[in-house]
């Protein structure tokens, strides 16, 4: 039976954070950022309104799943607005399948939720071990497991996501990562954003590896020119800002 994830034990004491999209660690147990701190994101709300084009409604999510969203884990596209907390483990493992440092990670999605649990698990951990990822060139590499772990990947209802990520005020729109927590919001998982409907995969990848990244101690950054790859760091989510779509750490 799949275990349960406490959220009283795994929800530490938050502290300081910069950008909208995470919540900051102490600095003392952080990596060096990827580059000097950027100036602070507008609020979510405020940057979704200055977009070119509307996100994506959940109420008007086509009924008929795609390719995509089968790949995804998604067994429906209704997005209840919020949910009972209940954030149940996928039970079993994956091994790392490289050298290097292992981190390990716990994948847990809040029940009630259209979702397949074990293909959703499935994608995650597909994304992180990529050779594009954060263990390019047998840096490191990630092993699922459903009991301790370094991270907690959650899937959660907008509204679990916006208490598992407080203090940060998410807007009921975008995902944060708090201490060892890294929360992901279904609506986003869902509906992408309007630049990533053509590829709702490659925005999937983005945010997992976007998210992943800052528990590894990796800050935001800011789009390096019009017509660039996107940083995997740079908060997509709220715009590319001139860039061009990319999922990855290591394109």
């Amino acid at each position: 039976m799949a275990a349960l994830l406490c959220l009283s034990a795994c929800l530490l004491p938050a502290c300081s954070q910069q950008g909208v999209d995470q919540l900051a660690a102490n600095p003392g147990d952080r990596t060096p950022p990827v580059s000097a701190p950027p100036t602070p994101a507008p609020p979510p709300a405020a940057a979704f309104a200055a977009q070119s084009a509307p996100l994506p409604s959940a109420g008007a999510a086509a009924p008929v799943l795609s390719a995509d969203d089968v790949l995804a884990g998604l067994t429906g596209r209704d997005v209840p607005p919020d949910g009972d907390g209940d954030l149940v483990v996928v039970p079993g493992s994956t091994p790392a399948p490289g050298p290097g440092p292992v981190r390990t990670l716990s994948v847990a999605v809040e029940s009630g939720l259209p979702v397949d649990a074990g293909e959703f698990a499935a994608f995650v951990m597909t994304t992180l071990n990529d050779p594009r990822g954060w263990g390019a060139g047998g840096v490191m590499s990630f092993a699922r497991t459903d009991g301790e772990a370094s991270i907690h990947l959650l899937l959660a209802t907008p509204g679990t996501t916006n208490r598992l990520c407080a203090p940060l005020d998410t807007a009921g729109e975008v995902s944060c990562r708090n201490q060892d927590l890294v929360v992901l919001n279904f609506r986003r998982w869902v509906d992408a954003t309007a630049e990533y409907a053509d590829n709702p995969t490659g925005y999937r990848q983005y945010l997992v590896n976007h998210e992943v990244g800052h528990a590894l101690g990796y800050g935001h950054v800011t789009c390096p020119g019009p017509g660039m790859p996107a940083p995997v760091m740079q908060q997509q989510t709220l715009g590319l800002q001139g860039c061009t779509q990319n999922s990855w750490p290591n394109p």
